[in-house]
């Protein structure tokens, strides 16, 4: 086996049982890889592109792969298994015969459109607070676009294009495989039926060229890491006129300092005195908004406890409200105590009788069971 004729299922990385959708999905996701866009000036690729692009022609075709599985790269070879047809048909009226029962398979469809520009992708990073109000920003991204002196068609103006001679302005080329026709895409100009007579100057025939494009976007209240947004037409160019792709942004979104995020909920941790844990209170914290939020502290509270203000989340991206705030308490020991200070506190610890803290009264009494059991 030559190096033209590779196994078509080795090249598409699939199993030779495959089905139509997983050899389809391999094939887009080489083509991705070795798109001549994405590697300019790499022969090795360009080359590996057209041989995926070749074996997912015939596998993605009933008839044609039925033909590659019996007789392997030798079923469209010219003239492969003799002979011709009974009653002597010809070349043409085998093919006419063939197109009216199965169509665009063995004979129809016409040219190729040429193939849309690729997408592209960017990656932007927003703060919580952009994330939350929303912003309009402009970027600048080098993209590939139609070239303007040529309109995109790739000739040199006051020239034009030609009929392919090496189809006749079919697109594509038809080969006798024994009794059956089997068409492929023209190796000559790949499938659009037509030759740039003289190509354009400033592209080189491509019919684009790399330059800077200055976006504007706008994001919108309530995105997280990893929302998308689409730009409609704003990728790559298509060679020779195609539409373009489009470009997505992907955001990120920067941790803050004071908030934690989950979906639409806000999560902050506060620290507040043991005095006001044991008899209670409120304290007020910033929101997301600029307002200030009024939280009541309820007397006894432990470290740990999470209170909850409704509607002061984050908005729901494309909805209406916003999620929940939850303040995580932290009940602080003081460190630094007056004399004054120390003397109150050892009043209340003489009129103690540790009723007042369940959680511990109940930690050593589990304590003493345990202990009285290991010593039985």
């Amino acid at each position: 086996m030559s190096a033209t004729e590779i196994d078509y299922y080795e090249l598409l990385e699939v199993e030779r049982g495959a089905d139509d959708k997983t050899i389809k999905s391999s094939y887009r996701r080489l083509a991705m890889r070795y798109h001549p866009d994405k590697n300019p000036g790499c022969g090795d690729s360009e080359a590996r592109f057209k041989q995926i692009s070749e074996a997912y022609d015939c596998l993605k075709d009933p008839q044609k792969r039925a033909a590659y599985d019996r007789y392997g790269h030798a079923a469209f070879q010219q003239g492969m298994g003799g002979g011709g047809h009974p009653g002597g048909a010809e070349f043409g009226d085998i093919g006419d015969i063939f197109e009216s029962i199965f169509g665009s398979a063995f004979g129809g469809g016409g040219r190729q459109q040429a193939r849309r520009g690729a997408d592209l992708r960017y990656d932007m990073e927003v703060s919580l607070d952009e994330a939350f109000h929303g912003k309009q920003t402009e970027i600048t991204i080098e993209v590939s676009q139609s070239c303007e002196p040529c309109n995109g068609s790739g000739a040199e103006p006051g020239t034009g294009k030609r009929g392919c001679n090496m189809c006749g302005g079919h697109g594509k080329v038809r080969a006798q495989q024994g009794f059956f026709v089997v068409e492929r895409t023209c190796p000559t100009c790949h499938g659009r039926g037509e030759v740039i007579e003289k190509p354009c100057r400033s592209c080189g025939g491509e019919g684009r060229v790399d330059k800077p494009q200055a976006l504007q976007v706008e994001i919108p209240p309530g995105v997280d890491s990893g929302t998308r947004i689409r730009l409609s037409g704003k990728g790559e160019a298509g060679p020779f006129g195609a539409p373009p792709g489009d470009l997505y942004i992907f955001l990120h979104v920067k941790r803050h300092k004071v908030f934690e995020r989950d979906g639409t909920t806000l999560i902050t941790r506060v620290p507040i005195t043991f005095t006001t844990a044991a008899l209670g209170g409120s304290i007020e914290i910033p929101g997301m908004d600029g307002e200030n939020l009024s939280i009541d502290i309820p007397a006894g509270i432990q470290s740990g406890k999470q209170l909850r203000k409704r509607g002061a989340g984050m908005p729901v991206l494309q909805g209406r409200g916003r999620g929940d705030l939850v303040i995580e308490i932290s009940v602080e020991t003081p460190t630094k105590l007056s004399a004054r200070q120390k003397e109150l506190i050892r009043e209340l610890q003489a009129t103690e009788t540790g009723d007042e803290c369940p959680q511990s009264k109940g930690f050593f009494d589990r304590i003493k069971e345990a202990w009285s059991d290991l010593t039985e």
